[in-house]
């Protein structure tokens, strides 16, 4: 009997604004790391939040428990095998960190993105209108605007989209998981 060596999972954990390019990024890392033959899973913020994590609002503690979820699926996949890629807000850096310390606990690789686009251009882009209804009074408690957002202090990568194509953020990612030895 043979047996194969299993892939090397890890999460990519892309975090930044809302309308930041998280969810583009990913997508397109996403279909690059499967066209290569790896096993990939995007763990998409607002999807999960749909199915998983049904009934949560928007409080702290609400998203604290997202973000949890979320990191525990991710952890789950990664330490089987899958490049967990998830573009997710978690505006908390407490959060975060428990998220790595649970794949650190594993000894699967984590690997935190700060899409760190400027408020104003993520309000340009607006992707869902979040923005303008914030401004029309519609909306409050959005991330970064009139809710925080705790940049990370030390992730293995920045990616400031407003100066670069999604292609190449992706680009950025991607020579970070070469680096690690992950792809």
């Amino acid at each position: 009997m043979t047996t194969t060596a299993r892939a090397q999972g890890a999460t990519v954990w892309l975090t930044g604004l809302p309308s930041a390019g998280k969810t583009t990024i990913a997508r397109i890392l996403g279909t690059r790391l499967r066209a290569e033959g790896h096993r990939v899973e995007v763990l998409d913020g607002d999807e999960v939040r749909r199915f998983l994590c049904a009934g949560l609002g928007f409080s702290r503690e609400d998203r604290n428990t997202n973000v949890q979820r979320i990191g525990l699926v991710a952890e789950v996949l990664a330490r089987n095998g899958v490049l967990a890629v998830v573009p997710v807000i978690a505006p908390y850096a407490d959060s975060r960190d428990a998220v790595r310390e649970r794949h650190e606990a594993s000894g699967t690789p984590y690997i935190e993105v700060h899409v760190a686009t400027p408020v104003e251009v993520c309000s340009e882009r607006d992707v869902k209108g979040l923005y303008a209804r914030q401004a029309a009074g519609r909306l409050t408690g959005l991330t970064g605007v009139d809710d925080p957002y705790e940049p990370p202090l030390d992730p293995a990568l920045t990616l400031e989209t407003h100066l670069q194509t999604p292609e190449q953020s992706a680009d950025s990612v991607h020579a970070v998981l070469e680096a690690r030895g992950l792809v």
